[in-house]
């Protein structure tokens, strides 16, 4: 019986030396092993000299971050970077950059407020149906942007069963909760067998009825999404999967492969941008990137405005720079392809959405519109 999970080579499978520029010498063995490429990433300023140019002057500058923040890119990441261009979209989300440490003072460590809302340590409960349980901060690819950036400093760390018990007792005892919110770091660091032990004690507690796992896998290492992983996930749905790509240049084959995979199992696929100036701040980008999620049946689901964080303020836009993406975005893009630009608010205050206003004037009988297309447009308000 062929298994469904299994998408034909036509679908994205690389072959030997394929977009592989820095790894031209890597069987495809390896290159298609998800463990090999956590094992050869590149996590310190000396190695990734190797293989993108920095000057002397620039390694210390570099280093002198990296003691702060770390750093951490896949091969299979690194390989999207265009070595020549400063300013690679790719390379300002997953290269260190001396803005980290210079423009430290603005912003928060913890600007959702994470920790005063965790009522056991890992699991956040900020809205009353739903929890957060941070799985450790390990991820393939330490994003700059990253919300959580305040862990890293911690080093690497996976929660325990031990650690994970006094989350679990809390949602068993918290009867409100129905939807759990696998993130961290990234909840696919845990091998497939210890992942499994926690969703299924996630499915034993009977008003559980959905699970997402928060996930930038099928981005930054999409080998991960395996055969073996998929057919495990598939036991225990509804499972949802948030995805997080930021840049058309992410939609690999092999991210292609991997979200169809996951969709092949049951489990929908979303995508959680975030707008990130000199990486995605122009219509044009957004335009491509929402055309392109749709074309690999991944719905673009939010726009998140970037977290106030510290040592991330020159990733930064205003939010009316959203909001003019989304007023570009309406009338050119389908209403499948328009994610919501939303802004979480500091405090745990919580998601709000933001959009143009289209709105002119109202009354009792008529509103006046103006269209996406700058058309003012009349309409008949209906007598209550």
């Amino acid at each position: 019986m062929k298994n469904i999970y299994t998408i034909p080579a036509s679908a994205g499978e690389t072959t030997a030396g394929s977009n592989r520029p820095f790894f031209n010498h890597v069987p495809d063995r390896l290159w298609n092993d998800w463990r090999w490429q956590m094992r050869s990433r590149v996590r310190t300023v000396e190695k990734l000299a190797q293989y993108l140019p920095l000057s002397h002057e620039q390694q210390e500058q570099l280093s002198f971050v990296t003691a702060k923040y770390p750093l951490s890119i896949t091969p299979h990441y690194l390989c999207l970077i265009n070595p020549d261009d400063p300013y690679d979209p790719i390379r300002r989300q997953a290269v260190p950059a001396l803005e980290e440490t210079a423009l430290c003072g603005l912003g928060d460590e913890d600007p959702l407020a994470e920790a005063e809302l965790s009522p056991v340590p890992g699991l956040v409960h900020r809205y009353p149906d739903r929890a957060l349980i941070i799985t450790g901060n390990i991820c393939p690819v330490l994003c700059r942007h990253c919300n959580r950036k305040r862990q890293w400093r911690q080093g690497p760390f996976i929660q325990t069963d031990a650690t994970l018990a006094p989350m679990l007792d809390y949602i068993q005892k918290t009867p409100g909760i129905r939807d759990v919110i696998l993130s961290g770091g990234d909840p696919l660091t845990f091998s497939t067998g210890r992942l499994e032990r926690l969703i299924s004690a996630l499915r034993r507690i009977k008003h559980v009825e959905i699970i997402r796992l928060g996930t930038r896998y099928p981005v930054t290492l999409p080998q991960r999404i395996t055969v073996e992983l998929c057919s495990m996930l598939a036991k225990y749905g509804p499972i949802w999967v948030n995805t997080h790509f930021n840049h058309p240049a992410e939609l690999t084959p092999e991210a292609a492969r991997a979200c169809q995979r996951l969709l092949r199992a049951g489990m929908p696929v979303n995508n959680q941008c975030v707008l990130l100036r000199g990486v995605n701040d122009t219509v044009e980008v957004q335009e491509a990137l929402c055309r392109g999620l749709l074309k690999i049946n991944v719905r673009p689901y939010y726009l998140f405005h970037t977290d106030d964080v510290q040592a991330t303020e020159h990733l930064r836009t205003p939010v009316e720079a959203g909001v003019a993406i989304m007023a570009g975005l309406r009338g050119s893009v389908s209403g499948l392809g328009l994610p919501t630009y939303v802004v979480d608010l500091p405090g745990g205050g919580g998601k709000v959405p933001l959009q143009p206003d289209y709105l002119i004037s109202g009354s009792d009988s008529e509103y006046v519109f103006r269209n996406p297309k700058g058309k003012i447009c009349r309409y008949r308000n209906p007598k209550n």
